[in-house]
């Protein structure tokens, strides 16, 4: 059931209090506008500024028509307000940070140790089109390094704000400060910019921060509860909000498609495939148009994954319906989740603390932290001029384990999880958050221990992606206090080598299926603790996989140098697409192998989004700045392939979890599992085949064949008073190459086709 934002929140404003005006009028010409705001980042605008403190006799408003020109100080003797007054001010507190609703008025806190100026800015929105300047006083709005401020008789929300702030220009030193810069408050809730996804007409558009104090609690509902899967039994589906429902081909109202609102409507079909748990691609608010911001090879793209982090705390405003903007946002997101969850699907939330949107020294790009401490924000080289390092390969690299930095990510984390109810997070390069103030690695990473160690996350899923851009690879040594997960790349690696025919790749695939002990079988942690997927988001889709050799990159302006070069693919004998059947049958095959080693692997698995109809990115193996067909889900395609390929990858999902010997709790013990294989060294061999033992006698018989030429499998007794039964056979068409209740008559031997893959289950 959708519920419109009107019933949940009270969106009356407030009666606006009319702005200050000087005796010195401005021409309508001269002011600053909403709208020129927007545009202009680095203009003064022409607004009065006004700078008040709630105890001082004194109050000087300051008009400056243009940067450059001389200003024009006027004072008046007032008492508290100047006569006809427009807001009242109070020192305020410095916690909690970000805006808050207090008892004497709206607070306003926020963090800068260097720091000389500090400015609120405010839009009292669509009533005040003049932006309001209150500068802060550092004897009497700063506790610490916390410069702060409470506002009396604001509105209770549509009220937007930002900040100016001043500091030394020592770059040597680490800053960065430009007093012309608007920039948001690292902890704002809510964020205001363009309304509506990948709008060029307001590319150039300015980001606020805001907040909603009118809008009712949530109603999670009085049946409501979170799902509580165990890691062991989640089958994860990696996913991006906007893509899933952004075609046409959703058959959706356009002002749904692409939001937080239409996931819900595809719900059902998540629960069809048989996925348990989403692992949503960033859902923090981000510019998608940062790339047109300024002439560059790529600035024909729009930023559609969203790894580039403008606030930690906000949700994606323009994944709202109908450009609904951020307190629709919001409601929208508790919606889907609490949608998803009354459908048993757990939300996990890809996200980017690594780096942020604001770029490099070289081409920066502002919006906060930046602006409002530089050196404690961002992990400079003070050996060399005091330049960002760029372990994210973004340009920057967030300076996690500085205790402020580490403060912020943790409060996100929590805000999410208290706020959203979110289930779980996957980090974007995590080995970032290994690294200390100076980029050195660090054993024992201050913030990844207090992440494992945090009550409000206790419930949560925590997963890391173990490398990042500067070489730092912790694949099965990602410190973890035995309750971090890690995305298994060398898992991914081995079985694409296996399943496409590589030599000496049979031990290696068989540790994979085993749940790479390995790497996680150190003091407590489990099989589940290794997040198995054989494809994601960045590489090649499982259809290209099976159709490309190399990457064909060039829509991304890059001349073909981004994007992996090592993606283990093969063909199958033709580059791209092809018209040939025996080629066509040969990839469908092979897609549903890499199906069956993933779904009978112990660990978690994880596939991508679109993978259960074959999706296609034409061999473009970085696609994050393409908002069309590349990405978008195509449901037509998914409706022509529904009797086939998707009918595979769901029963195969619901296959997996309906046998317990696939989802172990400890790693396999040796009278769980038979290798059938007695010659291991030999490097030329592509077959395996193996038991797992259930303690009921429903044994399942498994085997691989991934020579180009039919292969005999001695098949082995079944246990006393079963016969095996034929569940799978990947070389068959389909609905026989999956048979859910089994096909019996099975024989001592099994002539497997090339590239294919078996399951028998032992059956009365």
């Amino acid at each position: 059931m959708m519920i419109s934002h009107s019933t949940l929140c009270t969106n009356t404003l407030l009666s606006l209090i009319p702005a200050l005006r000087p005796n010195i009028r401005l021409k309508s010409s001269e002011r600053g506008s909403y709208s020129s705001v927007k545009s202009y980042q680095h203009r003064f605008f022409g607004e009065v500024r006004q700078e008040l403190s709630g105890s001082h006799e004194l109050s000087s408003i300051t008009y400056a028509p243009r940067a450059g020109e001389q200003s024009i100080l006027i004072e008046e003797e007032t008492s508290q307000v100047l006569e006809n007054p427009s807001m009242k001010v109070l020192p305020g507190q410095p916690h909690p940070l970000g805006v808050s609703e207090v008892e004497n008025g709206t607070n306003f806190a926020i963090f800068s140790q260097s720091a000389t100026a500090v400015t609120l800015c405010l839009l009292l929105h669509e009533r005040d089109q003049e932006m309001i300047e209150l500068s802060l006083d550092a004897e009497v709005n700063k506790t610490g390094d916390i410069w702060h401020i409470c506002v009396q008789d604001l509105p209770r929300s549509n009220v937007l704000y930002v900040y100016r702030v001043n500091g030394p220009e020592d770059w040597h030193q680490g800053h960065r400060f430009d007093y012309g810069n608007l920039l948001l408050d690292p902890y704002a809730k809510l964020i205001e910019g363009r309304r509506v996804f990948g709008d060029a007409s307001d590319k150039m558009s300015n980001f606020f921060g805001t907040y909603d104090f009118d809008c009712l609690p949530f109603d999670w509902g009085e049946n409501y509860k979170l799902p509580n899967i165990h890691e062991k039994d989640l089958v994860i589906y990696e996913m991006n909000v906007r893509a899933f429902t952004a075609d046409e081909s959703s058959a959706m109202d356009p002002n749904i498609r692409g939001s937080y609102l239409g996931l819900i409507e595809k719900i059902p079909h998540l629960v069809e495939l048989g996925v348990n748990a989403v692992e949503l691609l960033p859902v923090f608010e981000f510019d998608e148009m940062e790339l047109q911001r300024r002439p560059n090879p790529r600035d024909h793209m729009i930023n559609t994954w969203g790894y580039s982090t403008t606030n930690f705390f906000a949700p994606m405003s323009r994944y709202a319906s109908n450009g609904g903007g951020p307190i629709n946002a919001s409601l929208e997101f508790k919606e889907m989740v609490k949608a998803l969850h009354s459908a048993g699907i757990e939300v996990i939330l890809d996200v980017v603390y690594n780096h942020t949107n604001e770029a490099d020294d070289e081409n920066p790009y502002t919006t906060s932290f930046r602006g409002i401490d530089n050196k404690v924000y961002y992990i400079v080289d003070f050996n060399n001029n005091a330049k960002l390092l760029n372990y994210s390969g973004c340009g920057n690299t967030l300076n996690c384990n500085h205790p402020v930095v580490m403060e912020l990510i943790l409060d996100s984390l929590r805000h999410w999880v208290t706020e959203y109810h979110v289930d779980g997070f996957r980090f974007d390069l995590a080995s970032v958050l290994c690294r200390g103030t100076d980029g050195s690695p660090l054993n024992s990473p201050p913030l990844i221990r207090e992440i494992a160690k945090d009550e409000i996350l206790s419930r949560c899923k925590i997963i890391a992606e173990p490398w990042d851009c500067g070489g730092l690879y912790l694949v099965g040594k990602f410190p973890n206090w035995d309750r971090w997960a890690e995305w298994n790349g060398i898992y991914r690696d081995d079985i694409r080598r296996f399943i496409k025919g590589d030599n000496s790749m049979k031990g290696s695939f068989a540790t994979r299926i085993a749940g790479s002990a390995d790497l996680y079988q150190v003091n407590k942690r489990k099989p589940c603790h290794g997040i198995n997927f054989v494809i994601a988001h960045d590489g090649f889709t499982l259809y290209d996989l099976v159709s490309y050799n190399f990457k064909h990159n060039d829509a991304n302006g890059e001349g073909g140098n981004d994007g992996c070069n090592d993606n283990f693919s093969w063909n199958c004998g033709f580059e791209g697409e092809t018209s040939d059947k025996d080629i066509k049958a040969l990839r469908l095959r092979q897609m549903k192998n890499f199906h069956v080693a993933l779904m009978v692997s112990q660990g978690t698995p994880m596939m991508l989004m679109g993978d259960e109809y074959g999706h296609t990115r034409y061999g473009n193996n970085n696609s994050y700045g393409h908002d069309n067909a590349l990405n978008h889900f195509q449901w037509g395609q998914l409706e022509d392939k529904k009797n086939n390929l998707f009918r595979f990858f769901s029963e195969m999902i619901k296959f997996r979890r309906s046998h317990n010997v696939f989802t172990r709790e400890n790693f396999i013990g040796k009278n769980e599992v038979t290798w059938h294989e007695d010659n291991w060294e030999n490097t030329e061999s592509k077959f395996l085949a193996f038991t797992l033992h259930e303690e009921n006698g429903g044994d399942l018989y498994v085997a691989f064949n991934a020579h180009d030429y039919f292969v005999k499998a001695a098949i082995p007794s079944p246990p006393q008073t079963r016969q095996w039964f034929r569940m799978v056979d990947t070389n068959l068409e389909s609905p026989s190459d999956l048979v859910p209740e089994g096909v019996p008559g099975v024989k001592e031997m099994y002539n497997m086709a090339p590239y294919s893959s078996i399951i028998l289950q032992a059956k009365p």
